[in-house]
């Protein structure tokens, strides 16, 4: 049976569909780093995809533990939930075909659906948009990176943050027909130290929508209770106590990060 592309389902239709279906693996996505396999996922007659992340699949990384990349995906799900943003796919935890690993709900995108991030030629940035990176092509033109000032992505760009996301690539957001967005491949996320790299950096600097300030307020608050006992479950004490943190110094500064200079603050490839 093949799954195709139906109607919304519901979050809680979701999760209890990803922790009680039975996974049937269809393939490997060849273009990720770590082992990524799409599988149709069915609960009593109903059949979605799924996006299945292994823990044995897990690359090694010098500067993230061995096989903790599953339960940060997991936790980015668990900040976006308590955000209300809606910005990453109902997202789990469970045993698979391939032993333990992150199940998520596979977002069908229209063929026809238009990205908000990209290169541009440098002389033709549309209107609305930021350009963040000068580029050229292999003829020697100009181009941009560039992404539009929308706010669903300013909501990504301040959940971003929070997470101390290294790798959002344009490639990582995603736009179902519902007219949202969402951003997917947050293993490299919650380090202790700061390594937020982005395409989105159009806002640097520029004082936080109000919307974002309450919502930071929120999640300060709700990581002194269930929110903080829930990321416990997947990220260590100092980590966990670095989201604190990084939520405190984004309310008391009001403001969008500005790049490191440390490091590359773009990753690459960027889309």
């Amino acid at each position: 049976m093949t799954a195709e592309p139906t109607e919304v389902l519901a979050e809680a239709d979701a999760l209890e569909l990803l922790g009680r279906g039975q996974i049937e693996i269809e393939g490997r996505l060849v273009a990720a780093s770590n082992t990524t396999l799409r599988a149709e996922i069915s609960l009593a007659g109903l059949t979605r995809r799924c996006v299945y992340k292994p823990v044995r699949g897990e690359r090694p990384l010098w500067d993230f533990p061995d096989g903790t990349l599953a339960g940060r995906e997991v936790s980015a799900y668990i900040v976006s939930k308590a955000t209300g943003w809606d910005l990453v796919p109902p997202t789990i935890l469970r045993d698979g075909p391939l032993g333990p690993g992150a199940l998520q709900l596979w977002i069908d995108e229209p063929e026809a659906a238009e990205g908000l991030i990209g290169f541009v030629p440098a002389y033709d940035v549309p209107q609305g948009w930021f350009p963040v990176a000068a580029a050229r092509d292999d003829d020697g033109d100009a181009y941009a990176l560039a992404h539009a000032d929308d706010p669903r992505l300013a909501r990504l760009a301040v959940f971003d943050s929070v997470i101390n996301n290294a790798d959002r690539k344009g490639g990582h957001v995603l736009y179902p027909a519902t007219g949202a967005i969402h951003g997917v491949d947050h293993g490299v996320s919650f380090h202790v130290e700061n390594k937020l790299r982005t395409v989105l950096w159009g806002w640097t600097g520029k004082p936080l929508p109000d919307e974002a300030l309450e919502v930071l307020g929120s999640l300060r608050d709700e990581l002194d209770g269930a929110l903080g006992e829930a990321l416990d479950e997947h990220l260590t004490i100092t980590e966990v106590q670095q989201v604190r943190l990084r939520v405190k110094r984004l309310l008391r500064s009001g403001r969008f990060p500005k790049p490191p200079v440390e490091w590359p603050a773009i990753p690459w490839p960027p889309i």
